[in-house]
């Protein structure tokens, strides 16, 4: 599913030339955890709240580059991707570069989790898997693979958490042959933390993700 349609612009990104102050009304105008930076048309990084809250206000934004977070997805990355994107860096915006490096605009969380909740993830009858394994030993693609090679459908999938070098992952599959698909992620040296039902998913995706339980309220 494509969600280039939930590239917004309503807010401009900072300027590395404007002051820290400037940067600090604007975070208490808004909830967000991030903004873009950019000098003149390139994309430079995002600067959080915190650490806005932590400069002083007479400084530029030039003189505290260094604490900038280095983040952003392509307008084609996929949905599942950039649900990741926001995980890994605990924040609730998103720049959006095309292939050029352009700034095209950003995601905001809340939209992306909206798209989560129409998804088959969650309306489609199935079993939850949730497998860890080191972060640097596993493909998205093995994963899918992993699953059809059983004669079970994949309705989705993303990192759930992440701690020490090692991801977790979360996925729901078609009900057929679960114990098949178990078997063979511990054979591909997959550590399988748990598989429940489709009554009971909801609970554990939420317990098991901490990151997601802020946000998900379904």
């Amino acid at each position: 599913m494509d969600i280039r349609e939930y590239i917004i612009n309503d807010v401009e990104p900072l300027e590395l030339k404007d002051s820290v102050q400037h940067a600090k009304k604007i975070f208490q105008q808004l909830t967000f955890s991030h903004m873009p930076v950019m000098d003149g048309e390139l994309y430079v990084g995002c600067v959080s709240e915190t650490d806005a809250h932590c400069f002083e206000a007479g400084q530029s934004l030039t003189d505290v580059k260094y604490a900038f977070d280095v983040f952003m997805v392509r307008e084609d990355t996929h949905w599942l991707d950039v649900l990741e994107a926001f995980a890994q860096h605990n924040s609730n915006v998103m720049p959006v570069l095309d292939e050029k490096n352009k700034y095209l605009g950003y995601y905001e969380l809340k939209d992306i989790m909206q798209h989560f909740s129409d998804s088959p993830f969650l309306y489609e009858s199935g079993a939850v898997i949730v497998i860890e394994k080191g972060s640097t030993d596993y493909s998205f693609s093995e994963i899918a693979q992993i699953v059809e090679s059983n004669d079970s459908k994949i309705f989705g999938f993303f990192v759930s958490n992440y701690r020490d070098h090692i991801s977790e992952i979360t996925l729901k599959i078609s009900p057929a042959n679960v114990n098949a698909v178990l078997q063979t992620f511990r054979r591909y040296s997959y550590d399988v933390v748990s598989a429940a039902e489709d009554d009971s998913y909801l609970d554990a995706l939420k317990e098991r993700s901490d990151y997601l339980d802020k946000y998900l309220n379904i």
